[in-house]
């Protein structure tokens, strides 16, 4: 299995991740904003895992509060499962 990993790893050129990991760069706005020269790639990836993981922790937060104002809101159980599939999409 390591060797289809690496195989398949192996596709990638270094231009092309280089490519990769700027644009990552360019979605990172504490990174964007410190400085024009490029940060190391693996300061880059970390940077990208912590704003994931932050976007994931913050998804589940307002999906809670959502959870409790629809709890606490006096609307029918119609209009909740409605709210709740155009939520999910």
């Amino acid at each position: 299995m390591s060797s289809r990993r690496r195989s398949r790893a192996s596709k990638f050129t270094d231009d092309e991740v280089n490519d990769l990991v700027s644009k990552l760069q360019a979605l990172l706005p504490q990174l964007n904003q410190r400085s024009n020269s490029r940060a190391s790639a693996s300061k880059i990836l970390n940077e990208t895992c912590s704003n994931i993981m932050r976007l994931q922790k913050e998804v589940g937060d307002l999906s809670e509060r959502l959870s409790g104002l629809m709890d606490s809101a006096d609307i029918s159980d119609i209009d909740q499962e409605t709210l709740r599939r155009f939520l999910q999409q």
